[in-house]
C-alpha cells in the first residue's frame, strides 16, 4: 500500500496506523465514560447489560399468506425465537386491499397481506398476545394495523396492558429512504403522533416508533448520515407530541430507534455508543427531560441487507455473524440477523433457523455478553465514538438551521445527501477501490447453487376468497357508520386510534379505511430531486 494513501472509514472518518492515550486523553473522562447504566450511557443503558438479560431475537418475516407466516412464526418460536417481527406486503404498507387493481401480483410476495380483521386473527392463531413481544413494521397505515393487532388481543383475552412490542410508525424516513408514504407529510406526522398519545394511555408496555435509521442506511446513507437524520426525525416526532400537551416523560421512556449494522466493524460498534450519548444529551438538554429512562436509548438492530452479495451467497453468513457480533458489542436490545440467501430471495426456512442459531452462538458461545461494553476504552474505539458524536452533532446544527427534519424532507436536502453518499459508495465498488468479496475481488465463476424459497401462488386467490366472504359477512350498516365516524374524526383533528378500532372490529378494512383518510388529507406527490 502506498504510504500516502489515505485510509478512511467506511463514513469518511480518517484514521492513522495506531492509536494511544494521546488520542483520547482528553475523552476519557468520568463524565463522558461513567459506568454502564449511568448517564449518558456511552457504555450501555443498564449496569450489567446482557448478564441481566440477553438481547431480543427477533427474526424479521412475513409471506405467502397470513396461515404461512403463522406457521413460520411458530417454527421459529420453537427454535428459541424470542420475539416476533412482522413483515407486511407492500398493499398492505401502502392502504390498499389485496382486491385492489393495485395490489395484483403483490400480494404476498414480500410480506404479509392483511386486509382484515380476520387476517389479523390467523396471523396469530394459537399465540398468546399476552406473552409475546411483537414488533410491525408499518408506517403509512400503523394505526390501522395496531387497531387489528389490539382487537385480536383483546378477542383472546389478552389483557391490553400487558401488550409488549413495538409499531414502526416512522413515516418521515419514508419520504427520505423508503417510500411507502401515502398522505402529505404534516398529516402522516399528524397519524404517527395520534398513536404515541393512544399507546401512552392505553398500552402502557408498548413502543409506539421505531425511528429508523436502518432503511436510511440501506438507501446509501453513511453511518454519519443514519444518526443525523433519524435524529433530526426523532426531534420532530418529540416536538409534535409536546405540541399536543403531552409531557416529555409521559412518553420518552417508550420511544425507541432501529438502525442497520453493516461490516465497517469498530465504526458501527462506535457508531451505537455515541448514538447513546448524543440522544441522552438532546432529551437532557433540549427537551429538559427529569426521568433517567426519558434519556435512555433503546433501540433494535437489524444486519445490513444491502451487504448481502447474489454471488457466493454463503459468504454472506460470515458477513452477517461480524455484523450481528459488533452490533452485540455496541449494546443492542434487540437483533435481527439476515439470512445468507436474502440477496436471491425471501428466506428459505432452513435460512432463517440458521441465522438465529448465529444470534444463539454469539449469546452462548463466545463469551461476548459476560462484561459490559467489552471494548470501552480501547484508544481506536473511543477516537471513533467521539468523532462520530462530533459530525453527528454537526449535521444536525446544519438540519436545524433548515427549519428541522421536516423543512429538510421537502426541500429535497436528505434525499439528495442519501443520494450522493450512495454514489460515491458505489463509485468505490465499482473502481475496485473498496473491495467486495466474490464481486470485485475473489470471483467465482459459477452460478449460486442455493434454491431460493417460492411464493405459492394459490395463495393470492386463497387471500382474495377469504376478503370477499368477509365482505359479504359483515354488517355493512355498521361498517359504513363507522366508517363515517372515522372521517368526521380525520376532519376534527381527533385522536383517530379509538375510531380506527371501532371500525376495524365491524371489519371495515384496511383499504377503506385508508380511503377515508385519503379523502380528507388527499395523496403524497414527492417533488422530482436529481
Amino acid at each position: 500500500m502506498n504510504k500516502t494513501t489515505r485510509i478512511q472509514t467506511d463514513s469518511g472518518i480518517s484514521v492513522k496506523h495506531v492509536y494511544d492515550a494521546s488520542d483520547v486523553a482528553d475523552k476519557l473522562t468520568r463524565k463522558l465514560l461513567p459506568k454502564p447504566g449511568v448517564y449518558p450511557f456511552t457504555r450501555g443503558i443498564h449496569r450489567q447489560m446482557y448478564r441481566e438479560r440477553l438481547w431480543t431475537m427477533r427474526q424479521y418475516l412475513g409471506f405467502g399468506s397470513a396461515e404461512e407466516t403463522s406457521r413460520r412464526f411458530k417454527f421459529m418460536i420453537d427454535q428459541g425465537q424470542s420475539g416476533l417481527s412482522v413483515a407486511f406486503d407492500l398493499p398492505t404498507q401502502l392502504g390498499y386491499d389485496s382486491d385492489n387493481r393495485r395490489a395484483k401480483g403483490e400480494v404476498g410476495r414480500v410480506g404479509v397481506p392483511i386486509s382484515s380483521l380476520r387476517d389479523m386473527e390467523i396471523l396469530f392463531q394459537g399465540i398468546d398476545l399476552s406473552h409475546v413481544s411483537t414488533s410491525m413494521t408499518i408506517n403509512a397505515t400503523a394505526g390501522i394495523i395496531l387497531a387489528m393487532y389490539v382487537a385480536t388481543a383483546q378477542m383472546q383475552g389478552a389483557p391490553t396492558d400487558k401488550l409488549r412490542g413495538t409499531t414502526q410508525n416512522d413515516i418521515l424516513k419514508e419520504y427520505i429512504a423508503r417510500n411507502t408514504f401515502v398522505y402529505p407529510p404534516e398529516h402522516s406526522l399528524k397519524l404517527a403522533t395520534d398513536i404515541i398519545e393512544y399507546s401512552m394511555h392505553s398500552l402502557p408496555k408498548w413502543y409506539p416508533i421505531s425511528i429508523s435509521g436502518y432503511h436510511i442506511r440501506e438507501a446509501g446513507a453513511n453511518a454519519i448520515q443514519e444518526l443525523a437524520f433519524s435524529f433530526a426525525n426523532a426531534i420532530a416526532y418529540v416536538e409534535t407530541a409536546i405540541s399536543r400537551r403531552l409531557r416529555v416523560d409521559q412518553f420518552a421512556p417508550r420511544l425507541s430507534f432501529f438502525f442497520a449494522c453493516r461490516n465497517e466493524f469498530f465504526e458501527e460498534i462506535a457508531k451505537f455508543r455515541a448514538a447513546r450519548r448524543i440522544w441522552a444529551r438532546i432529551m437532557k438538554e433540549k427537551f429538559k427531560a427529569k426521568k433517567t429512562d426519558s434519556l435512555k436509548l433503546r433501540f433494535h438492530t437489524q444486519t445490513s441487507g444491502e451487504t448481502l452479495t447474489a454471488q457466493q451467497p454463503e459468504i454472506n453468513i460470515v458477513r452477517i455473524s461480524i455484523q450481528a457480533l459488533a452490533t452485540v458489542l455496541g449494546g443492542t436490545q434487540s437483533l435481527h440477523t439476515n439470512s445468507k440467501d436474502e440477496a436471491l430471495s425471501l428466506p428459505t426456512e432452513e435460512s432463517a433457523k440458521l441465522a438465529l442459531r448465529t444470534q444463539q452462538i454469539i449469546a452462548y458461545e463466545t463469551g461476548a455478553t459476560r462484561v459490559a461494553d467489552p471494548l470501552g476504552g480501547s484508544y481506536y474505539l473511543e477516537y471513533l465514538t467521539s468523532e462520530i458524536e462530533r459530525q453527528v452533532v454537526k449535521e444536525l446544527e446544519k438540519i436545524e438551521r433548515m427549519g428541522g427534519a421536516l423543512q429538510a424532507i421537502t426541500s429535497g436536502y436528505m434525499q439528495q445527501e442519501i443520494r450522493r453518499s450512495a454514489y460515491q459508495q458505489q463509485q468505490l465498488i465499482d473502481s475496485g477501490e473498496t473491495i467486495m468479496v466474490g464481486v470485485n475481488k475473489f470471483v467465482d465463476k459459477e452460478e449460486p447453487s442455493i434454491k431460493p424459497h417460492t411464493i405459492d401462488p394459490r395463495s393470492e386467490e386463497a387471500q382474495l376468497k377469504r376478503l370477499k366472504q368477509i365482505k359479504e359477512m359483515r354488517e355493512s350498516k355498521k361498517v359504513h357508520s363507522a366508517l363515517e365516524k372515522v372521517q368526521k374524526a380525520a376532519e376534527r383533528g381527533q385522536n383517530l386510534m379509538p375510531f380506527f378500532l371501532a371500525a376495524v372490529k365491524e371489519y371495515a378494512t384496511l383499504g377503506e379505511i385508508s380511503d377515508v383518510l385519503r379523502n380528507v388529507y388527499g395523496e403524497y406527490r414527492p417533488p422530482t430531486i436529481f
